[in-house]
């Protein structure tokens, strides 16, 4: 299994949109779920949302509960995602993950493979 590929990311201000990928080369995410994650300066390490092989979408926080969207498209093998209301918080670095067949339950589960290098999200003004 490869390395997941994350793009995307870049400097907007508050209140604004981007859209993240994830492409992890060698996997079929019509087999695969993936997790979204980040790393930010104010609480380390987060868990975003996944999205399973059927779709099923799992929150890991409540946080960006309505601002942040996941999908995928299984006929590109990537995923997505979708970012708005941007906050001075939400800076940092996102990740994407793959798992097996469905999310796990916990974002720190070793059920989800290694890390990409990630994507820089910066919001400022």
């Amino acid at each position: 299994q490869s390395q997941p590929v994350e793009s995307g990311g870049g400097s907007v201000q508050p209140g604004g949109s981007l859209r993240l990928s994830c492409v992890v080369p060698g996997i079929d995410l019509y087999w695969h779920a993936i997790g979204w994650f980040r790393q930010t300066p104010g609480k380390g390490r987060e868990g975003i949302l996944c999205i399973s092989s059927s779709g099923y979408i799992t929150a890991y926080s409540d946080s960006m509960e309505g601002r942040f969207n996941i999908s995928k498209d299984n006929a590109e093998n990537t995923a997505y995602l979708q970012m708005n209301s941007l906050k001075f918080d939400d800076t940092g670095i996102y990740y994407c993950a793959p798992s097996g067949l469905w999310c796990p339950d916990s974002w720190a589960s070793d059920e989800f493979g290694s890390w990409g290098r990630g994507t820089q999200v910066t919001v400022s003004s």
